[in-house]
């Protein structure tokens, strides 16, 4: 049976990978699972902010199908992700996978909404909307007065708090997900591992080591850079671990983005509106919060060893809801079982079809968006 594995960044522009046009630093292990497999210059997240988007990733649907259609509260008794709506988890989980997630969730504190009530076996992270990346304390908010919006320490496993101040989260995300990669595979078991990054979201916070990689980059830009080149770095370690394994021909793998860069003050502190700070969308108009492409189009990239052509460079608009049909597509599930409104995209990238005139409609706010073959309408 074949393993699969989701990559998820957190506020990541469309043009922030080499393999996408960064010019200003690079990122040599998504670049080489790029080159290995499929890109997508046309992919999207369904939804401008995190909570939607990462609901439609998990349950192949719209997000107001999901029952998601808002950041969602980081509070220790916020509701989320409701239950009885099948995530990409508990569909794997009848079938016979051990699942993962290690990283950032924010999809409900509520104890119906935790991973382990949608569909994980085992997780690891934190559970609000951002972290300090050393402290692990959630604190956006803290000085507004309301009920459960005080400092909050968010660091937890299968759902017992757990302390590790002064380690890196983005670090110490990977150093889980290869723990549980050993453990499926000591126990001989196909895997489903979701690996959602906080980074580059803020608080901005790099190890020293990655801040000298890049010394001649002014602040935005040069912490940036750290923070991605440690998601890189870690991705790449995780490959190495499945390869080393024995796995890499067993295993698919996808990653993306939840939406595109932020503009927010407590982002950049002074709220520069200049393209170039922070995050880039790779030209593209917009940035989080917008339904403008710079907002919803991201880096895409699917990789399976000798089981999808190397090297392609793949333009039909795909979607995060995209990704539980593909995957219980290679599974062997049966999906008239579920309720999906994506599509399984594998048959596009094995060339026996061409999704391009599905219309994907996207909705934030008082903004509506609609994207059909070369076409697209935002109404604001």
């Amino acid at each position: 049976m074949t393993n699969f594995i989701v990559f998820l960044t957190d506020d990541q522009g469309y043009g922030d990978l080499s393999c996408m046009g960064c010019s200003d630093f690079q990122t040599p292990n998504l670049d080489r699972m790029a080159d290995e497999g499929a890109r997508f210059t046309s992919w999207y997240s369904n939804s401008p902010v995190c909570s939607p988007s990462r609901a439609a990733l998990l349950t192949g649907r719209y997000p107001g199908n999901a029952g998601v259609r808002q950041i969602l509260a980081g509070h220790r008794t916020a509701s989320g992700l409701p239950m009885g709506i099948p995530t990409i988890g508990s569909a794997l989980q009848t079938l016979g996978y051990k699942t993962f997630m290690t990283g950032k969730w924010h999809l409900g504190l509520h104890p119906d909404s935790r991973p382990n009530a949608q569909g994980f076996d085992h997780w690891y992270g934190f559970m609000a909307g951002c972290i300090d990346y050393y402290s692990h304390i959630f604190y956006w908010g803290s000085n507004r007065g309301g009920p459960g919006q005080n400092p909050t320490h968010d660091l937890w496993e299968d759902n017992k708090e757990i302390w590790d101040n002064g380690s890196y989260f983005t670090e110490m995300i990977t150093k889980k997900a290869v723990e549980y990669i050993r453990k499926a595979h000591s126990e001989n078991v196909p895997f489903f591992l979701y690996v959602p990054y906080n980074a580059p979201h803020y608080p901005m916070h790099a190890p020293k080591e990655y801040m000298e990689r890049f010394p001649n980059l002014p602040w935005d830009r040069q912490i940036m850079a750290a923070m991605l080149s440690a998601v890189d770095d870690s991705i790449g370690e995780i490959l190495r671990e499945v390869k080393q394994l024995g796995l890499a021909e067993t295993t698919c793998s996808f990653f993306t983005s939840d939406n595109g860069p932020s503009r927010e003050s407590r982002n950049w502190l002074d709220g520069n509106l200049d393209p170039y700070y922070g995050g880039i969308s790779g030209g593209l108009k917009g940035h989080k919060f917008s339904l403008y492409e710079g907002g919803i189009r991201l880096p895409g990239i699917m990789h399976w060893p000798n089981h999808i052509p190397e090297k392609q460079v793949l333009d039909a608009p795909c979607a995060s809801m995209d990704i539980f049909p593909t995957l219980l597509d290679i599974a062997g599930g049966d999906q008239t079982n579920f309720e999906l409104d994506g599509i399984n995209i594998l048959p596009y990238i094995l060339g026996n079809s061409d999704p391009s005139e599905r219309p994907i409609y996207w909705e934030m706010g008082n903004q509506t968006a609609v994207r059909e073959g070369p076409w697209k309408l935002t109404i604001n």
